[in-house]
């Protein structure tokens, strides 16, 4: 069976086009042409800002003029993660889809469903002449997963629509109404970089195999971070053994859980037994922690050539101390809805770059002063390894309302197609809604979408049945939607 096999036909005949057109965040230009293309093939209106924004109106059907304009809304760029050893250039190449049972997913790298199937759908409700709405706009964002840009510069009057349904969550069945905001913190450092020294052996240590994830849904998982497990372990070598530190990289995507990391140490001789009895007690814990929810996490150490340099002790060792005492993680659980993480923060990636030491970090939160804090403590943590510390604007978060009118319209036509009341939720995450509010405050939104897992690593799937289910759920409610 083919991708262009599954039902409904029409939304998988299009997500199968958008795996086909490129389009990592911050080069979304083919994506963007194919879209003003499509728009012309459909003989549809639309218009473009200044970063790429697309909007796409389409008239009333017969009988429904007299209907609100309704925003639907996807943002049109996706997280580009590969498993190592695939070569794969996001920038050319289209994602080859695998379907697996009930699940479609890619082979080794990001699916791109979030939020290609979002953007599927629109352009399905954009080309069919079958669908009965009152008029739509498609807003088509860009950049969302790595700055949410285009709902940045997104200008007042841009759209007209009061009512808009994101189309960016990942659970089949659930409905949200709410979701963090966030932050980024990021760090330089600059050791001392030295000869490195003759006699000593070399060794990689890789720790990888894990899961990854998304930082904001799945920070409440407790998954591996490649970057901690790895400091972990440096930190545990400091008193027990004399090493020097020459090369340390992990992690990729502020949005995402680090998969995987490595360090290039040099060791004298008479430590390498030291160093391997050491590693070898560390995995089973490492291991056994984390059985449950990354039962492939390895770690590895192997004999290298001597690079060129490597870092001064003191420097390598406030590094390593800093990396090791960062928070990541949960940091605090909601009090006004049950389950639901208030904070937390994810050590994204370290990265070596011109001699200096990149780390990246991002905080989430549903309360402002709460997601200050703990940008503030990871930024200590740092200050007392003598590194430089940055935040960026971040971006405000979207306060529920529990009395929204499509919301009530959506949680009656679900029951209605499905005998079952949708659950309604906030998410830690951040989606472009809050954005949306600044500069359209009168907006009525929810979101809702398809059930998918493990975004923003090379195991995101979507389950394939859930599709069908949340399509009839968009086009009853767009059917539905009051005078």
């Amino acid at each position: 069976m083919k991708i262009t096999d599954l039902k409904p036909q029409i939304v998988w005949d299009y997500f199968h086009l958008v795996t086909q057109v490129p389009r990592p965040s911050k080069k979304e230009g083919q994506m963007i042409a194919f879209l003003e293309s499509f728009a012309d093939s459909q003989g549809l209106k639309y218009k473009k800002d200044a970063v790429g924004n697309i909007l796409i109106s389409k008239p009333a059907t017969p009988g429904y003029e007299d209907r609100p304009v309704v925003i639907l809304q996807s943002h049109i760029d996706m997280v580009c993660e590969q498993n190592e050893p695939k070569v794969f250039d996001f920038n050319k190449d289209a994602i080859r889809t695998v379907i697996d049972g009930d699940w479609l997913r890619a082979e080794g790298t990001t699916l791109g469903a979030d939020n290609g199937v979002g953007v599927a759908a629109e352009l399905a409700i954009l080309a069919s002449d079958e669908i009965e709405h009152g008029p739509i706009e498609c807003l088509f964002t860009v950049d969302e997963e790595t700055g949410l840009t285009g709902a940045k510069a997104l200008e007042a009057g841009f759209m007209t629509g009061k009512i808009l349904l994101n189309l960016d969550s990942e659970d089949e069945g659930e409905i949200f109404i709410g979701c963090a905001g966030g932050k980024g913190t990021q760090i330089e450092l600059r050791p001392y970089q030295m000869p490195s020294i003759v006699g000593l052996d070399y060794f990689r240590i890789d720790v990888k195999g894990l899961n990854g994830g998304h930082s904001g849904s799945e920070i409440h998982k407790g998954l591996g971070n490649a970057i901690k497990i790895l400091a972990r372990f440096l930190y545990l070598l400091t008193p027990n053994t004399y090493f020097e530190l020459c090369a340390i990289e992990g992690g990729n995507l502020h949005n995402a859980i680090a998969r995987e990391a490595y360090a290039v140490v040099g060791l004298h001789p008479e430590s390498k037994e030291k160093v391997i009895a050491l590693l070898n007690s560390f995995i089973p814990l490492i291991e056994n922690e984390l059985k449950h929810v990354d039962p492939k996490v390895q770690i590895r150490m192997q004999s290298v050539e001597q690079p060129k340099t490597q870092m001064d002790r003191e420097s390598a060792l406030k590094l390593i101390r800093a990396l090791y005492a960062c928070p990541h993680g949960v940091a605090g659980m909601s009090h006004d809805i049950e389950g639901l993480v208030e904070t937390s923060t994810n050590l994204a990636s370290v990265k070596m770059q011109d001699g200096r030491i990149l780390v990246g970090t991002s905080q989430r939160s549903s309360i402002e002063s709460a997601k200050d804090a703990i940008a503030g403590q990871v930024a200590a943590t740092f200050l007392l390894a003598d590194g430089t510390v940055t935040h960026n604007d971040g971006y405000p978060g979207w306060a529920p309302n529990p009395n929204s009118r499509i919301l009530k319209a959506a949680k009656e036509t679900y029951k209605e197609l499905f005998g079952r009341e949708p659950e309604i939720k906030a998410i830690h995450a951040g989606l472009e809604c809050g954005l949306f509010l600044e500069k359209y405050p009168y907006l009525d939104m929810i979101s809702f979408g398809p059930t998918l897992r493990d975004v923003h690593s090379p195991n995101e799937r979507i389950l394939i049945p859930s599709v069908d289910l949340w399509w009839q759920h968009l086009l009853h409610l767009l059917k539905n939607i009051p005078a």
